[in-house]
């Protein structure tokens, strides 16, 4: 059921580690392909990470597998998920006999308990993440309009952007799960700025918007022993709680945001001075 499988990492784990290994440890890359669903399974915090690109078919998010004690039950038996359609065209999600659609930059909270999560639309590209939970909260559809934006940075600092937040406890219920969407405007290309940690909470990073040919510089580690990987158009970056997170790209750019952990306070994060990294 999942592609590949990331297994938590020890800050120590940096020291010395190839180019390679890095990149194997933390990047998770080929997640949309044309009538497929593919799914790969962290474990620091349990988050499964997806894509969906239905195309002409009708997908359906499988059933679980493992252990043969829940073989065969929904996969979202114990779990959340959020979804996200970043595709040029409408999709539609199918929960349960309800079709919700998304348009591009839209999202849904799809909740524990869910039996069938099937995906429709030839224009679509959704991108999936999935956590553990504790209760089960409504369904909802998040628009950009309904979320809660924030203004950050500036064109002389290179990083205006706007934060929209999705899925958050004063937008949209969950048990655990955050998500959001930033947006760099032209001339920008450094993201979360001041960069910061939060030991309470893991984060995915999803980089999009970006030409073929454009990258990602993406950094983490600890914040006197940085770390980076070059990354392409949505490719994605699991960061854990002991690490930095932030990056600068060849041009402007989008990047969706998902956390999860004990805490879903948003502002809970340790900010750091970028004259303390190194």
């Amino acid at each position: 059921m999942f592609e590949k499988t990331y297994y938590a990492a020890h800050p120590d784990m940096m020291e010395g580690v190839s180019n390679d290994a890095l990149r194997n440890r933390h990047l998770v890359s080929g997640l949309f392909r044309s009538g497929e669903i593919v799914l790969t399974y962290s474990h620091g915090e349990r988050f499964i990470i997806g894509g969906a690109v239905p195309g002409a078919k009708r997908l359906a998010l499988p059933r679980q597998t493992e252990p043969e004690s829940a073989a065969g039950r929904p996969l979202l038996e114990r779990r959340e998920l959020g979804i996200i359609n970043i595709g040029a065209g409408e999709g539609q999600v199918h929960v349960d006999g309800q079709t919700i659609s998304l348009a591009r930059y839209e999202a849904l909270y799809v909740p524990m308990g869910s039996q069938e999560v099937g995906f429709t639309g030839e224009g679509a590209r959704f991108y999936l993440l999935s956590v553990p939970a504790h209760a089960a909260f409504p369904l909802r559809k998040i628009r950009q309009e309904d979320a809660s934006q924030m203004k950050r940075g500036s064109l002389e600092t290179s990083n205006e952007r706007t934060i929209y937040q999705l899925i958050l406890p004063h937008i949209c219920q969950s048990a655990s799960l955050c998500m959001g969407l930033t947006q760099l405007e032209p001339g920008s290309v450094w993201n979360t700025m001041p960069p910061h940690v939060h030991e309470r909470r893991s984060e995915i990073y999803l980089y999009f918007d970006l030409a073929d040919d454009d990258r990602i510089f993406h950094y983490m580690g600890q914040q006197d022993a940085l770390r980076h990987i070059v990354m392409g158009n949505e490719d994605v970056v699991i960061s854990p709680p002991w690490s930095v997170h932030m990056g600068a790209g060849t041009r402007s750019y989008s990047f969706i945001w998902a956390m999860t952990g004990e805490n879903l306070d948003y502002e809970d994060m340790d900010v750091l001075d970028i004259c303390q990294l190194r």
